[in-house]
């Protein structure tokens, strides 16, 4: 038996070396996690210790990824959402589980006896039915956040079916013991379990923003990083919390919370605080659900769990689809609507497993079933990664509606030459595009929610819809004749996508980049971006050049110093020293640019050398006092002398070997 550290080291090191190799064969996280638990747990080398106690630290991770999408989707975002929940999510959930049970009960009892190992009567259909009809709300919002597709049409019709599923268990965890137990009771015991949950979210949401406006203003006021972010814990798990005991999934309580924060102005502080913790404990619980896979049941039954897994497979595929497009999607929506959902989910092992324990289901038909069920978790980010493909060879409404979208940007940019590609048209986006219109600038920008580029077209924004990291949007938009390209959204990954697809199709064009990290700006510089314009310096810029004007210094030599600062890179702002109060990622992140004085004393090596005389290892001299006089940015030729005060910038590595140095270390 592993200790407790030896467990930890054992998943972290398998971890590391699944996700390594199967981001080289560019398939997702997810199916390493998989991957590991199904290797190392209890069926194959047992190495995972306590199933349990991996599946409850699990459990946490998909509580913090649901409070996370809360954040993103506020109470009016919701409410848009409503008849996407509550009518395709209710018609999802109610045609899977009609049709699977009367394919249940309406099949030979020698096909279900080969199949789940005997015949099931219309109590256990339903059981089966219900777990069968559940998709994985945390493999699914997790590529759908890291492909940044939540705002698109599948997406947002993705996840309304997911948050009805995950309201759905509710009744379905009350239901089934009781029909186990028979009687009538249960009837009332779901009617009892509707008001609580009604009448709790009612309050939650009646007085929840302005509780939990005071409450993280309060915590905020003490200045306390690692108390901000116990706040953000507490107030997490305390809805979770409160939802289950009011009969509701933890996860829906966590959603509820994260869009109360969302309507405050800590989420962005919040999301930052909580992404840790999430993705953690996120892959504990795909290591978990993997370790529940008994290979040998997959080697000696492999035609039952390969029919068990098809069948539940295409059927959820067939019915997501058709009623997606029965509500108004085109074919191309509906058929990647069908595909992200056609997966088991996480409730529907929940289903399965009090199906059991109450005696509705033989043990002896659950393990092939449980099989399956985690064969179509593995299979699934397969499938999603091939959505779009199969989209278009299914539809030809999809390749028509995606030749008139690369049609509307070609036509908008071929009555434009030496414009501006705008790629994000968000708040910094239409910013910019003001600004280029002003002065009589042409732009085309490309962006990818559909709510956005309506409501922008149709005020007469030179905006369509189109993802600028695909190598026909960024040719349709006119890169060979633009001007320029800017990249406006603040997501590092996608903007080093465009930056390599952009120098590869013209390498000579100009392309800005936004940043809100500085850690990033070399990255992207190194990418291809000319220039790279990071938010906190620039804004310290305008601060420090607003301050300088109320001062009374000449506007010529604001203007001055301001260039000075822009043409040497930003490299006077980058770095700053940090102090007791500083918190959030800056903070804390070992990639930063720090700055540190350093008093040199008359035996070191520096004394007598010129600055550029010596290399500090990716360091840099940003100023030097010498008798009271500080001199910014110093010449090569500068000549250091004992009693200087060298001040180094660079990351704290960096700061540390040069440390050393000038220490005769």
């Amino acid at each position: 038996m592993l200790s407790s550290l030896e467990l930890a080291l054992v998943l972290l090191a398998a971890s590391v070396v699944a996700v390594v190799l199967l981001r080289r064969l560019r398939l997702p996280p997810l199916v390493a996690y998989l991957a590991v638990g199904t290797l190392l747990g209890p069926h194959a080398a047992g190495l995972t210790g306590d199933p349990q106690a991996v599946a409850h630290a699990g459990e946490l991770g998909v509580v913090f990824l649901m409070f996370t999408l809360g954040l993103e989707f506020n109470l009016a975002k919701l409410g848009a959402m409503r008849r996407l929940v509550f009518g395709l999510g209710a018609a999802q959930v109610g045609g899977t589980m009609a049709l699977a049970m009367l394919l249940l009960l309406a099949a030979p009892v020698a096909l279900t006896g080969w199949l789940l190992g005997g015949g099931i009567d219309w109590r256990a259909a339903l059981a089966l039915a219900g777990a069968g009809a559940m998709s994985s709300t945390a493999m699914v919002v997790k590529l759908l956040a890291d492909k940044r597709e939540l705002e698109t049409e599948h997406g947002r019709r993705v996840f309304s079916v997911l948050l009805f599923q995950d309201l759905a268990v509710i009744p379905l965890l009350i239901v089934i013991p009781a029909l186990a137990a028979g009687g009538d009771g249960w009837v009332f015991s779901v009617a009892k379990a509707a008001l609580i949950a009604s009448v709790l979210l009612v309050l939650m949401f009646r007085f929840g923003p302005r509780l939990m406006r005071r409450w993280f203003n309060l915590v905020a006021r003490q200045r306390s990083h690692e108390l901000f972010t116990l706040n953000v814990l507490l107030a997490t798990l305390l809805f979770a919390w409160l939802a289950r005991k009011a009969g509701l999934s933890m996860e829906l309580g966590a959603f509820v919370a994260g869009m109360l924060i969302a309507e405050t102005e800590f989420r962005y502080q919040v999301e930052e605080d909580i992404k840790p913790f999430r993705d953690v404990l996120l892959g504990l619980f795909f290591v978990a659900i993997g370790s529940q896979l008994d290979l040998r049941v997959l080697v000696q039954a492999w035609p039952r769990v390969l029919a068990l897994t098809a069948v539940p497979v295409l059927l959820k595929f067939a019915v997501t689809a058709a009623l997606t497009r029965a509500l108004g999607a085109n074919t191309g929506v509906s058929v990647r609507t069908g595909i992200w959902l056609a997966q088991a989910g996480e409730f529907g092992f929940v289903l399965l497993a009090l199906a059991s324990s109450v005696g509705l289901l033989a043990i002896e038909s659950l393990q092939p079933v449980l099989a399956a069920m985690l064969l179509s978790l593995l299979i699934s980010p397969l499938l999603i990664e091939q959505a779009n493909r199969i989209a278009l060879r299914v539809s030809a409404q999809e390749w028509l509606q995606r030749s008139l979208q690369l049609q509307t940007i070609a036509s908008r940019s071929l009555a434009r030459d030496r414009h501006v590609i705008v790629c994000g048209f968000g708040r910094c986006g239409q910013a910019l595009a003001h600004v280029l219109e002003a002065e009589s600038v042409a732009y085309v920008a490309l962006d990818l929610d559909p709510d956005r580029v309506r409501q922008a077209a149709g005020s007469g924004e030179s905006v369509v819809y189109g993802d600028g990291s695909r190598r026909e949007t960024l040719l349709a938009a006119g890169l060979h004749r633009a001007r320029a390209l800017a990249i406006t959204f603040d997501d590092t990954g996608a903007a080093l996508r465009i930056l390599h697809l952009a120098r590869e199709l013209a390498p000579q064009i100009p392309i800005l980049v936004r940043t809100s990290h500085e850690a990033d700006i070399e990255r992207l510089r190194a990418a291809g971006a000319t220039e790279v314009v990071p938010e906190i310096v620039e804004g310290s810029l305008m601060l420090a050049s607003h301050a300088l004007a109320l001062a009374g210094v000449p506007m010529g030599r604001v203007l001055r110093r301001v260039r000075d600062v822009r043409a040497h890179r930003y490299s006077l702002l980058q770095g700053f020293f940090h102090g007791a109060d500083d918190s959030g990622e800056d903070a804390i992140e070992d990639a930063q640019i720090h700055l540190r004085a350093i008093v040199l004393a008359a035996d070191s090596p520096a004394c007598g050398c010129a600055l550029g005389g010596f290399a500090l290892g990716g360091a840099r001299v940003s100023a030097v006092v010498r008798g009271g006089r500080r001199i910014v940015d110093p010449a090569a030729d500068l000549s250091l002398a004992a009693g200087d005060t060298v001040v180094i910038a660079g990351t704290l590595e960096q700061i540390g070997e040069a440390q050393g140095w000038f220490d005769g270390r």
